[in-house]
């Protein structure tokens, strides 16, 4: 198995880009630089980010703690949503690291220890002058002050909420107490504020920060993760808290998300105001002085990726010596670096192992060239390395599912139905279970005529137009065939993703027949379809719309999938009910406003739909399509 999880371990030459970051770094100096590193979910952003630290690290690697220049900050906002303030848990993060290193330092002077602990205070009254009113209010159950503060609010708090069994003079007596257990410079900064403007105290924070990186002689690299994992909310207050410390001298921001998610986020966050894309470039702009987007993989890239992972996963295993990989690991890399030359080929990825290994390392050779190509193309693949790597997870675990079932199936064989499983239509792999189920030995006739064709060179034809694809076209050629072998086995353990073959079992011929048509229908309602449900009876019938309630599930329920549904409901209204609980456990979010003239008008919906209206979850788009068309 794979961890999914970033990692400085690089299979994807990113070591390149993260050493020319941190050459950035270096050259600015003492200016502050922020960098935004851009890509989709699992294309490896925070792997990166962890490689541009090492590489940075590597500069102070002979120096002691007391000595380094680069101090490095990891800040993960999602880890935060729902528990803290995101902003605030981003200053008082940096506000620790900076006790942590003046502590670290040789004896700090005794100006360095008030500038720190007096930038610590002006952190932690943001944060209670924040939290203050809502506490006293009780808005916000179980919110935290901190120190002195802590304890004034706490007073308030007590007062407000016991205000007609206290007397005046106790309640005088508990605020003088509270404000003589206030730090001096916590006294200070009461007063400050009460004299100065917003914009004068944010001023201040900057200045005392910026002093004290300049006497720790060090420059803080905040590393900041997963903002395109949080919700607005989150991802707003956590860019917002970097702001006040940005271009501060001596910093350096290192930002890893998905550039159009903060985009998002940014809409979001200000929805009731009209944001042209142009203002919401300026205001990603203004945060991100160099954008960088994590590249994407090509075929040569993927190809040594796969070979790198299997062979790591051999080491693991102990088949595999530890200098071996490590050698191997080693050429590979060599190989990547120089890829933008030419392909890279069987033989040189061979050359990477000796002669023990390599013939280990054989058919995971052969099927990472088969399969990177495809893996660069499919488009629910697309070359991202989280999906290979969950891929290949799920790979492992069918394999050692069949051995404990033992069950000798061909590894590759796995390999080839699961790309399938994964990549193909749902359309074309319900039409490869109705084959199986026809077959007597579980033979596919039809795959080994095509298959035979695919290998001459011809063009192939079939029944069903699912199979016409670009994808199955490329399928076809990956060796092994599967046309000769008995594929129950394969379908057996893919019961996860599709009707399993008992299931399939259930319905009758004629009904198989007819939800094979039904999930190629995307856009009538067709009056034979009808017809002939209606032939097979109510019972079968309804087997047959719990089958398309699964598959809708799976497939996030596109319009085709309730179109489908509702040749069922047409045939016997009665199975209205039916069809009202499966749409009932769609989640509300995920509703769409194409499903509301589809279900306008059924005698069975009208309560349903007005259920929907008045869901505070269900999108407003889909509640003014309802009103549109006229509930009654």
């Amino acid at each position: 198995m794979w961890n999914d999880v970033e990692t400085t371990q690089d299979f994807l030459n990113f070591t390149v880009i993260a050493k020319t970051v941190a050459e950035l770094i270096l050259d600015s100096g003492e200016r502050p630089i922020s960098i935004g590193v851009s890509g989709n979910w699992g294309s490896g952003k925070s792997s990166m980010v962890k490689m541009i630290g090492e590489a940075l690290k590597l500069k102070d690697i002979d120096k002691s703690d007391k000595e380094k220049n680069y101090i490095f900050l990891e800040f993960n906002a999602w880890l935060y949503q729902g528990y803290d303030d995101a902003r605030a848990a981003l200053l008082q993060a940096v506000s620790d690291k900076l006790l942590e290193e003046s502590k670290k330092r040789s004896t700090p002077t005794k100006d360095l220890t008030k500038k720190v602990n007096g930038f610590i205070s002006r952190i932690n009254w943001l944060q209670a002058a924040k939290m203050a009113i809502p506490l006293l209010m009780s808005l916000v159950p179980g919110g935290v002050a901190v120190g002195g503060i802590a304890s004034l609010v706490s007073v308030f708090a007590n007062l407000v909420q016991n205000k007609e069994t206290g007397s005046r003079p106790e309640n005088s007596k508990a605020v003088i107490a509270a404000l003589d257990d206030l730090e001096p410079d916590i006294k200070g900064l009461i007063k400050e504020n009460t004299s100065r403007s917003t914009p004068q105290r944010i001023d201040s924070i900057r200045a005392e920060f910026a002093e004290i990186l300049k006497e720790l002689n060090i420059t803080l690299v905040i590393l900041v993760d997963d903002l395109d994992r949080c919700l607005p909310t989150t991802a707003i207050s956590t860019l917002e808290a970097m702001r006040l410390l940005l271009f501060v001298e001596r910093t350096a921001f290192i930002i890893a998300a998905d550039e159009q998610m903060i985009r998002n986020s940014v809409k979001a966050h200000f929805s009731d105001v009209e944001l042209s894309e142009g203002l919401v470039t300026s205001y990603f702009d203004k945060l991100i002085q160099i954008p960088l987007s994590v590249p994407h993989l090509g075929i040569v890239e993927i190809k040594i990726y796969l070979v790198m992972l299997f062979a790591e996963l051999l080491e693991r295993r102990g088949e595999m010596g530890k200098s071996t990989w490590e050698k191997a690991k080693g050429h590979l890399q060599n190989l990547l670096s120089g890829a933008w030359q030419g392909g890279v080929s069987k033989k040189q990825i061979e050359k990477s192992f000796n002669c023990d290994s390599v013939s280990k390392m054989q058919q995971y050779i052969d099927m990472a060239e088969q399969l990177a190509g495809i893996m660069v193309s499919a488009e629910h693949i697309n070359g991202n390395p989280r999906l290979i790597k969950r891929f290949l997870n799920n790979l492992v675990i069918r394999d050692k599912v069949a051995r404990s079932n033992g069950m000798t199936i061909d590894f590759g064989c796995l390999v080839k139905m699961q790309l399938f499983e994964r990549c193909a239509s749902p359309a074309a792999f319900e039409y490869l279970v109705k084959k199986s189920v026809e077959s007597e030995d579980g033979k596919l006739a039809f795959l080994q005529e095509i298959e035979t064709k695919v290998a001459c060179g011809d063009e192939y034809e079939t029944e069903d137009v699912s199979w016409k694809s670009p994808f199955i076209a490329e399928w076809l050629k990956i060796e092994p065939k599967l046309g000769d072998i008995d594929i129950r086995p394969l379908l057996y353990l893919s019961r996860d993703r599709s009707t399993s073959l008992a299931s399939y079992d259930e319905l009758s011929k004629e009904a198989r027949e007819i939800l094979a048509t039904l999930i190629t229908v995307d856009r009538d309602i067709f009056n034979e379809l009808v017809l002939k449900i209606r032939e097979i009876g109510e019972t079968e019938a309804e087997k047959l719309l719990v089958r398309l309630g699964r598959i809708g599930n799976r497939e996030q329920w596109d319009k085709k999938n309730l179109i489908a549904t509702l040749h069922i409901t047409e045939a016997y209204p009665n199975l209205g009910s039916r069809l009202v609980n499966i749409l009932d456990a769609i989640p509300p979010k995920t509703r769409k406003p194409s499903y509301i003239p589809l279900l306008l008008g059924k005698p069975w919906s009208s309560e349903m739909l007005g259920r929907w209206r008045n869901d505070l979850n269900t999108p407003q788009p889909v509640k003014n399509a309802i009103d549109t068309k006229g509930l009654k």
